[in-house]
């Protein structure tokens, strides 16, 4: 069950935030990175039992790479009934048996599209879920709430304004049935919910979609410091997909997981909004693994000077789109 009284406190926060544009991410872009509050080293790893749940799931293959910039997915809605069309739209569709890797693709970024409005704008919250059927409520407050959490995170804005582009590339993230073997190979060997390990990697660098070392120096897809790296990488490569997956899964059961969640969380990044966001995205997976199809296709947004930019894959050969926010 999602936390929903945490979740609607920080849409409530945002709310009363004036003249704040609201969004989701670090000091330099929409996606969170564990520079402002790095992993710290924690006990020497113990390796917990093997969860029983989890069956497979069968996914679709991840699109072939563009190097073709397209716009933001379609304008941030103002009418919530309009709105929750569209989020509806995009929720069904991802959860449809049989959807191609198009369909897929384009309901996780309109769904991303969807949030991020709501997010900006919470005042909107209360006529999307009036206009949305009642069984997607739960999902449609978790992300909303998520969003809210990583906003306030960075001081309840969509991020300062950056004068300089980010030193990143962004590249088409790992199939998605891949970055699922590397979770559930994790999850195996050290007892964290492979949900939990997708949802950090979402947070941190949009799974893998960003490359580049933070400002503070955290590396890789799951953004470690190169000390924390060294204690829990087991001399493998911070860059490599799979091996800061398991270095994440080998840290967070160090730091207490599975059995406390929220402490392995606070551990890996020391601020309550973002173990209350990632707990978030982990739990609607936890509920219904469409919800993996969704963020996998969840793109890269930058706050630049100018406004809020998608950075799209082949970024920096491929120039950023303004965002239709």
């Amino acid at each position: 069950m999602v936390r929903l009284t945490g979740i609607l406190g920080a849409v409530a926060l945002l709310a009363a935030c004036s003249g704040a544009t609201v969004g989701e991410g670090p000091p330099t872009s929409e996606v969170v990175s564990s520079a402002a509050a790095t992993p710290v080293p924690a006990p020497t790893p113990t390796v917990a039992p093997t969860p029983t749940r989890t069956p497979t799931p069968t996914r679709t293959p991840a699109p072939a790479p563009t190097s073709t910039p397209t716009l933001a997915p379609w304008p941030s809605a103002d009418d919530p009934e309009d709105l929750a069309e569209q989020l509806v739209a995009a929720e069904l569709a991802l959860r449809a048996d049989g959807a191609d890797v198009a369909r897929l693709r384009s309901a996780g970024e309109r769904q991303q599209a969807a949030y991020r409005a709501l997010t900006r704008n919470p005042e909107l919250l209360d006529g999307v879920l009036a206009a949305a059927p009642p069984e997607l409520h739960e999902t449609v407050v978790a992300n909303v709430g998520a969003g809210a959490a990583l906003a306030a995170l960075h001081g309840g804005g969509e991020t300062p304004a950056q004068a300089d582009l980010p030193d990143w590339r962004i590249v088409d993230p790992p199939p998605p049935g891949e970055l699922l073997a590397h979770y559930r190979e994790a999850e195996a060997a050290f007892g964290v919910p492979w949900e939990y390990l997708a949802a950090v990697h979402l947070v941190e660098t949009r799974m893998s979609r960003i490359q580049g070392t933070s400002v503070a120096g955290a590396q890789g897809p799951m953004q470690f410091m190169p000390p924390t790296w060294e204690a829990y990488g087991d001399g493998g490569d911070v860059t490599d997909d799979r091996q800061a997956i398991l270095g994440a899964g080998r840290y967070l059961a160090a730091s207490g997981a599975p059995g406390d969640m929220d402490a392995a969380l606070f551990a890996y990044n020391r601020d309550a909004r973002y173990v209350s966001a990632v707990t978030a995205y982990a739990e609607r997976m936890l509920a219904e693994e469409a919800a993996f199809g969704g963020y996998y296709h969840w793109q890269v947004y930058f706050s630049a000077a100018d406004g809020v930019v998608l950075l799209p894959v082949g970024y920096p050969r491929t120039d950023p789109v303004p965002a239709s926010d």
